[in-house]
């Protein structure tokens, strides 16, 4: 027979219908097994060291976007943006960064979307590890990361979907575009983010050593750190797609390339999401997870496989989304000029066509001009060498 204390405590929660259905799961799945994890920190610590810094500066912008300081323009656009990039990419974290630390008022609002990230994230991660690792020949690599793009998919109540989604969910809504018009250099900060977590594929597919590997990291985050001169100038005008700034990687492993894109396009629909007024603060959590609901349906509002192969040229091309990782650039900067101007809507497949296919501190670096692989490698911030030995910090 039931206490009376337990008595009272189910009577409770009869009396409020929903009250545990209604509240976010708080359980976290973590790496796949191996013994490739971390690799990339250990060997690349100058890249796996900026994407903690990467964390953060997501994370300070749901936030902000969120919690609404009485001067967002100027605290997004001048204080948070120079300290990122000024300060908190040049000397980047040598752990990862407790999100929830930084985003409370965002992560109790979203939380899903929280744990969503993360996942996309870690397997972002593990993939950079597998390639990261000496020990592992290409065919042992590509079988790797099929797997832990299964281990990824597997957890269903969190993965993106692996087929290509609509442009018009993140471009067409009501509520699309406020986050890139009103803040252009955090936007295009956040492209310059998104266009190297998957452009340091390639330099690492591509090379044929150890030596050229490292070579092709750190002018690849060279590129990067060109993007930062006279923001948003040589910012991605248009949000870079995996298919288009790291076609190898997206030739060999496009379940994961799809993946990313996607996450990098509900990262837009959120920021969009939080900024615009025609959302009701108190409507957002909804709204967003309507959104959530939508990136991982794999059975509506999709593209085939071509028509997402070929949506970085109907974008504009690679040159407007930061250029590529890899290979000789033009000794000019790409000329944006006029590019301000482009319509920001663009033709997308309808998903009726589409459904029946499968923060002021320490400087930053000055911009070089963009290297070819080979060449040497740029100067990297003080006592970033003395990372490798730093384990990156196990998400909880």
């Amino acid at each position: 027979m039931p206490t009376g204390r337990f008595r009272l405590v189910l009577g409770i929660l009869m009396l409020v219908p929903g009250s545990l259905s209604s509240q976010d799961q708080r359980n976290e799945q973590f790496y796949y097994p191996g013994s490739f994890n971390w690799q990339f920190l250990r060997q690349y610590p100058e890249g796996g060291r900026l994407f903690n810094a990467f964390d953060y500066g997501h994370a300070v912008l749901y936030e902000k976007l969120y919690t609404r300081p009485r001067d967002l323009k100027r605290e997004l656009e001048d204080r948070q943006f120079d300290y990122l990039t000024r300060d908190l990419l040049v000397r980047p974290p040598r752990f990862a960064v407790v999100e929830e630390a930084i985003e409370p008022a965002y992560a109790k609002l979203a939380w899903r979307a929280k744990l969503m990230f993360d996942w996309a994230h870690m397997l972002h991660r593990q993939i950079y590890d597998i390639y990261a690792d000496p020990r592992l020949d290409r065919a042992r690599q590509d079988s790797l990361i099929e797997r832990v793009t299964d281990y990824y998919l597997s957890n269903r109540r969190l993965a993106f979907a692996a087929r290509p989604k609509s442009m018009a969910l993140m471009d067409d809504q009501y509520y699309s575009q406020v986050f890139r018009r009103d803040y252009p250099k955090f936007n295009g900060l956040i492209w310059a983010y998104h266009w190297l977590q998957v452009g340091l594929y390639e330099p690492l597919i591509e090379g044929r050593s150890p030596a050229e590997r490292k070579a092709g990291v750190q002018a690849a985050i060279a590129r990067f750190w060109s993007m930062m001169e006279a923001a948003p100038t040589r910012f991605p005008k248009v949000m870079p797609m995996t298919s288009a700034v790291a076609p190898q990687f997206s030739a060999a492993h496009p379940r994961a390339a799809v993946i990313f894109d996607n996450l990098h396009m509900t990262h837009d629909i959120i920021s969009d999401i939080l900024a615009a007024d025609t959302v009701p603060a108190g409507r957002k959590r909804m709204v967003i997870y309507a959104a959530l609901d939508q990136m991982q349906d794999s059975t509506r509002d999709v593209m085939t496989m071509d028509e997402w192969r070929n949506m970085g040229e109907l974008m504009g091309g690679l040159g407007v989304m930061g250029g590529p990782a890899t290979g000789l650039l033009s000794p000019q900067p790409i000329d944006h000029q006029g590019m301000d101007a482009m319509p920001m809507k663009m033709h997308h497949p309808s998903a009726d066509s589409t459904r029946s296919d499968p923060h002021g501190g320490h400087r930053a670096p000055s911009g070089e001009q963009p290297r070819a692989p080979s060449t040497p490698a740029p100067p990297q911030p003080p006592d970033s060498a003395s990372q490798h030995h730093h384990p990156q910090r196990m998400r909880q």
